[in-house]
C-alpha cells in the first residue's frame, strides 16, 4: 500500500518552483474613484497624493509592491473626464497612452455612486483593449451595507455582459479599512508576465523626489481651500540643497517651492489672513516631505501668478504638463 503523499510538502515545493512574475497594473475610473488611496494602501507608503475633490492626480505615479512570488509596479493615471481644459485635454492623453502600455487594467467604480454614464463611456473604451485582463475593483466598500454592495456587485457584472465585456475578476475593497487590499494584489500578481523584479528591492516608486515633494506641497494646499479655488493650483519645487554648514549629525534641507495660482484674486485665498494659510500649507506639507526624505526640512514657499496656465501651452511645459 503506497504512502499518502505529502501535500502541505508538494504544495510548498510547487510554490518554490513557480515562476516569478513582475509587470505593470493601472488603476483607471472616474476622477474620485479612490485610485490613488488604493495605490498608496497597496504599497504601504503615501506615493500618490489623495484628496476628497476630484482630478486631483495629474502625474503617473508608481507605485511598486514586492512580493516573494512577483512585483507589481501600480501606475495610478489621471480619471478620465471630459475636459474643459488643454491641461485636461493632457490628462487624458495620458491615461489612453498608459492603458496601451500596462498588463492589467484595474477599473475602480465606488460602492457608494451608481454607474453613470462616465463609468460607461470607460468601460466602452476598455473593451477596444483586447487582449489586456481587465479587474473590476468595487471601492470605497466602507461606505455602504452588504446590500447596496451586493447591488453593486451585480451592477458591474451586468453592464460587461451588455457590453459583450468580460472581466477577469471582480473584487470589492476597502483602502481605508484595509480590507481585500492584500487579496487584490494576489489577483493582479498571476495576470503578470514571468519576469524577473523589475525595480531593485526597497523601491517604492521611480518617481523623481522633486516631483514628489510638489505633490506633496500641492495637497496640503488643495486641503484648505474647498469650493473657493477650483482646481487651478500648480507647485513646482525651484531647489532643493543641504545647508552647507550644519554638522553631520544635524542635517537640514533647504527645499524652495513656487505655489502657482491662474488669477492675482486666487493669491490672497492661498496665503489667507496675514499668511495664516499659506504657513499652515508649509508645516502640514513639510511633515509629509520629512518622512518622505528622512531628514529635517525648511521649507520656502512662495505664491505666483501665472495668467491662465491650465489654457496656456507654454506655461503647461513650464510647469511640467
Amino acid at each position: 500500500m503506497s504512502a499518502r503523499p505529502n501535500t502541505e510538502a508538494a504544495a510548498q515545493q510547487a510554490e518554490n518552483t513557480a515562476p516569478h512574475r513582475a509587470g505593470f497594473a493601472c488603476f483607471v475610473g472616474r476622477p474620485n474613484a479612490g485610485k490613488s488611496t488604493l495605490t498608496n494602501a497597496l504599497v504601504g507608503q503615501k506615493v500618490a497624493i489623495t484628496s476628497n475633490r476630484p482630478q486631483t492626480t495629474r502625474h503617473t505615479v508608481r507605485g511598486i509592491v514586492h512580493r516573494d512570488d512577483a512585483q507589481l509596479i501600480l501606475v495610478d493615471t489621471p480619471g478620465l473626464h471630459k475636459p474643459r481644459t488643454l491641461l485636461g485635454e493632457r490628462l487624458n492623453d495620458v491615461v489612453r497612452t498608459t492603458w496601451a502600455e500596462v498588463d492589467v487594467i484595474g477599473f475602480c467604480l465606488p460602492a457608494d455612486q451608481k454607474l453613470g454614464p462616465g463609468d460607461k463611456f470607460i468601460i466602452k473604451e476598455l473593451a477596444g483593449i483586447k487582449k489586456t485582463p481587465k479587474i473590476a475593483i468595487i471601492t470605497k466598500t466602507d461606505l455602504v451595507d452588504s446590500k447596496a454592495l451586493a447591488e453593486q456587485l451585480l451592477a458591474v457584472s451586468r453592464l460587461g455582459e451588455e457590453l459583450g465585456f468580460e472581466w477577469a475578476e471582480i473584487i470589492p475593497v476597502s483602502a481605508v479599512k484595509d480590507q481585500q487590499v492584500g487579496l487584490l494584489a494576489d489577483l493582479i500578481a498571476p495576470l503578470l508576465p514571468e519576469s524577473p523584479p523589475l525595480y531593485p528591492e526597497g523601491d517604492l516608486t521611480d518617481e523623481p523626489e522633486m516631483v514628489m515633494v510638489a505633490e506633496l506641497i500641492r495637497e496640503a494646499a488643495l486641503e484648505g481651500v474647498r469650493d473657493e479655488l477650483p482646481h487651478s493650483i500648480a507647485v513646482v519645487v525651484e531647489e532643493m540643497l543641504p545647508r552647507e554648514d550644519r554638522p553631520a549629525d544635524k542635517p537640514l534641507l533647504d527645499i524652495h517651492a513656487n505655489v502657482y495660482i491662474e488669477r492675482p484674486s486666487q493669491k490672497g485665498i492661498i496665503i489667507g489672513p496675514k499668511g495664516k494659510r499659506l504657513k499652515d500649507v508649509g508645516t502640514k506639507s513639510r511633515k509629509h516631505i520629512e518622512a518622505l526624505l528622512g531628514t529635517p526640512v525648511f521649507l520656502d514657499l512662495h505664491v505666483k501668478v501665472a495668467k491662465d496656465w491650465q489654457r496656456d501651452p507654454k506655461q503647461l511645459r513650464k510647469l511640467g504638463f
